[in-house]
């Protein structure tokens, strides 16, 4: 059994579209393996080189430690109580395109069940989260963070949260160069894998390894089916 060393909650999809991202990233988080990167174009390795440990996915509650007084066997009965009380999310409509200066795959419109749903998910499971280090709070408070999104990061850990929540599913690091030329190759690469509507049936609690690598350890069905 691994000894993670952070959890995550994230939305991570099955079929055509997962077994495109995770080959695009070039790590399989269900499975656990590293995969070849498809020969499309572009330099899978570089651009993927930040968003590949995580494996593909959206992310509803970030990367967070235990605090002493919880184990991963309480966390994951608390994930199994709250996922019960949820219900699927369904979105009409996907769309690849430049998010914050990469690539990523998210809603083509807005949509509100999701954001709540991941502010339900991050109230429920707060207990769970230990209080930021100096060095994470280093890292996360970056220059470019609005007050609001400092003061989101103080309170929950991370500062896109609640109002300032976006689902979104990361393909690259930062473009570079030739951003248009990049997003219209991955477009084309995933939009036969692009599901309408696209479910989100479940949370999938995941691991970080000491290597740094994400691993899907269970999903938890919303509305417990």
């Amino acid at each position: 059994m691994i000894d993670y060393r952070r959890f995550a909650i994230f939305a991570v999809p099955t079929g055509p579209l997962y077994d495109a991202g995770a080959a695009w990233l070039g790590w399989d988080s269900m499975g656990g393996t590293a995969l070849p990167h498809p020969e499309i174009g572009l330099d899978a390795a570089r651009l993927t080189e930040r968003p590949r440990r995580y494996g593909f996915h959206g992310t509803v509650h970030a990367p967070f430690r235990l605090p002493a007084d919880q184990t991963q066997q309480a966390l994951q009965a608390a994930i199994a109580t709250h996922s019960a009380r949820m219900t699927p999310i369904t979105i009409p409509d996907l769309a690849l395109r430049s998010f914050g200066g990469f690539a990523a795959i998210l809603p083509a419109a807005p949509c509100e069940a999701l954001t709540t749903l991941a502010a339900d998910t991050i109230r429920a499971l707060d207990p769970f989260r230990a209080p930021l280090t100096p060095a994470e709070v280093a890292r996360r408070n970056q220059p470019h963070l609005s007050p609001r999104q400092q003061e989101l990061l103080m309170r929950w850990g991370y500062p896109h949260v609640l109002d300032e929540f976006r689902f979104h599913m990361t393909l690259t690091g930062r473009i570079g160069p030739d951003p248009d030329r990049t997003i219209a190759i991955l477009a084309d690469h995933f939009a036969i894998a692009l599901p309408r509507p696209f479910t989100i049936p479940d949370l999938a609690l995941m691991g970080e390894d000491d290597a740094g690598l994400f691993h899907l350890i269970a999903r938890y069905p919303l509305g417990g089916t």
